[in-house]
């Protein structure tokens, strides 16, 4: 059986107001189809995908993604399909971002999936000859050049990156009118120009923010008091913690943390996109 493996690689001074990292992943499901579930957070995904290929559920039946496809933002968790060895090259983009970089109006979406035409499917052919040959690197490294040449012809929106600084900053615990003040706008301008710009608004992608790094937290200290982080994470209460925890995760803190400590007994691998087997 292959072995699981995630990589993680820095995003280039010049890419980082738009991409947060560049990253690989493979790992084996066995030789029948098998369901895997993404968690929510605060980015959008632009997914390369090889090997038995990439499957979502859309109104009962599987049907197959093509590579790439891009993931935004997520409300709920996302159920995926695939078999034997799957092996995934992502661009972990800013959702604030993304449409930008790509030159994308934000469309509908199937489960927060969302299929586009663009240029850069055209590196797939060359990234699976690499992918085979286990050039990892060389890979990662022809995507980082093609999204820096992307880039360069992108025009920069000042107000839209100054807000999306200061959400990251605050890990998403910072009221609006903050972030429009950051930015040097009005709330009512910001979220519209939020809105266009990324499909959700600034309320919407701060929430996730912040759920990230609870979620974050608790995986990897499955042990902690819940209480005390919903205090340190600027959540009202425990109560309100919870509540949004289980909006995006169908499941309390108190459960995933339960889980968490279950499969840190059995593997020690942290999978990109808090994925579910």
């Amino acid at each position: 059986m292959l072995s699981a493996i995630h990589q993680e690689f820095e995003s280039p001074e010049e890419l980082q107001d738009s991409i947060k990292c560049f990253w690989y992943n493979r790992r084996y499901y066995g030789e029948s189809l098998s369901g895997f579930e993404v968690l929510p957070d605060g980015y959008a995904e632009i997914i390369f995908h090889f090997g038995s290929g990439c499957c979502i559920s859309q109104q009962g039946n599987i049907k197959e993604l093509p590579s790439p496809f891009m993931m935004g933002l997520l409300n709920q968790p996302a159920v995926f399909y695939t078999q034997d060895c799957l092996e995934i090259i992502g661009i972990r983009c800013f959702p604030w971002a993304v449409f930008d970089l790509l030159g994308l109006l934000p469309g509908k979406s199937e489960n927060g999936v969302y299929l586009f035409e663009h240029p850069v499917a055209g590196l797939h052919s060359i990234l699976k000859e690499h992918i085979a040959a286990g050039r990892i690197d060389d890979a990662i490294m022809m995507v980082k050049e093609c999204f820096m040449e992307i880039r360069s012809h992108v025009p920069v929106d000042s107000m839209l990156f100054k807000a999306g600084g200061a959400l990251k900053k605050a890990n998403g615990s910072i009221p609006v009118n903050q972030i429009a003040a950051s930015a040097h706008t009005t709330v009512r301008t910001l979220e519209r120009k939020f809105k266009q710009s990324s499909g959700h608004t600034v309320k919407g992608v701060s929430g996730l923010m912040r759920f990230e790094q609870v979620r974050n937290h608790l995986w990897h200290y499955p042990n902690s008091n819940i209480a005390g982080l919903a205090l340190e994470l600027g959540y009202t209460d425990q109560s309100h913690l919870s509540r949004e925890f289980k909006r995006y995760t169908g499941v309390t803190p108190a459960a995933f943390a339960r889980e968490a400590r279950k499969k840190q007994q059995i593997v020690n691998n942290d999978f990109v996109a808090f994925i579910q087997a």
